[in-house]
């Protein structure tokens, strides 16, 4: 499976950035992605994603995306190996809340994930040290 989401992921390369948005192509941010990655693989989004501002994650204290994600993906323990596919979650700043959202793609010495970043769009980034700091969690798409 984790290959089959790797694929399905690449296949978002280059989808400008828009906020709320999840359509392949024409635009996404980093949650659409993954809402589209889930839609690839099993139809339906499993709920509603309420309308939320572009600096929802200063403006409260909510973990609404790790709320989210424990309830529709399966938490990976942060000993446990890393493997393609996985969902990354990343809080961008110390005491914030976690708000961005990647796919692992490639794991070892050339580790790399797919992310959807402001001004960038869907991207490739190599997943060194400067991001696993900011990482908060991992997980499995069921």
């Amino acid at each position: 499976m984790g290959e089959r989401i790797v694929q399905l992921a690449r296949g978002w390369i280059g989808t400008p950035y828009v906020h709320q948005a999840s359509i392949k192509g024409a635009g996404t941010d980093c949650l659409g992605l993954i809402r589209g990655i889930w839609r690839e693989l099993h139809g339906d989004e499993p709920e509603p994603v309420p309308p939320y501002s572009a600096d929802w994650g200063e403006a409260g204290r909510e973990e609404k995306l790790l709320d989210g994600a424990m309830r529709h993906l399966h938490p990976v323990a942060l000993d446990e190996a890393e493997a393609p596919g996985q969902v990354l979650l990343f809080r961008m700043r110390e005491g914030a809340v976690a708000k961005h959202l990647g796919i692992l793609t490639a794991v070892g010495g050339a580790a790399r994930f797919l992310h959807a970043y402001d001004r960038h769009g869907v991207i490739e980034s190599p997943f060194g040290d400067p991001w696993r700091a900011r990482l908060v969690r991992r997980f499995r798409v069921p």
